[in-house]
């Protein structure tokens, strides 16, 4: 019965105890290289001279250098190489999709050469429509010249037909000539 007083006790020094967490600290990563999973930030130095503050007449700014971020940092979103991780890949990368190379299969190449021949049939088709063109605007120009050469020759004739009416009115108007002998004998007074 004497060890029952105990009991108690010990559950109260169990519970004032508190769990410690222990953390141990993780080895350092090796070296990895960080450019095929974020693009670096591209920084240019700008050398400016003296100048006159544009804002404030009053302030002059003396030779400094300027330095400016062209470009900030970003994600590189292109995809791992295939069996490693982002932070050792077997092959390092091209930051810019523009610079890799364009991958060549054989539907490439097939539709690479299909659309060689369409752009070879159109610059064909071009060059015949160019030339069609070029004969149309001759003939259109020819047109034009023997249409103003035909308005001319009917302001012409209009003219001639003005001229040619005023004189049949002119002849109409006059009186008939008298008829006269068309002899060269002189006229005998005494005949009758």
């Amino acid at each position: 019965m004497k060890m029952l007083r105990f009991i108690p006790l010990l559950f109260l020094t169990a519970c004032s105890t508190a769990p410690k967490l222990t953390l141990f600290p993780q080895p350092p990563l090796a070296d990895t290289d960080n450019s095929n999973v974020r693009y670096p930030e591209v920084i240019h130095a700008y050398h400016v001279g003296r100048y006159a503050d544009p804002n404030d007449g009053l302030v002059m700014h003396e030779q400094h250098v300027v330095y400016r971020v062209e470009e900030n940092t970003r994600w590189d979103l292109h995809p791992a190489t295939i069996g490693g991780n982002a932070f050792s890949p077997a092959a390092p990368s091209s930051h810019d999709a523009a610079f890799s190379p364009v991958p060549v299969n054989d539907a490439i190449l097939a539709e690479v050469n299909s659309q060689r021949f369409a752009t070879t049939q159109i610059m064909v088709q071009a060059r015949t429509l160019s030339a069609a063109l070029m004969q149309f605007q001759s003939a259109l120009q020819q047109t034009q010249t023997n249409l103003q050469q035909t308005a001319a020759l009917r302001a012409t004739v209009g003219e001639m037909k003005q001229r040619l009416a005023a004189l049949e009115a002119a002849q109409s108007q006059q009186p008939p000539f008298a008829t006269a002998t068309t002899t060269n004998e002189p006229a005998d007074p005494l005949s009758p």
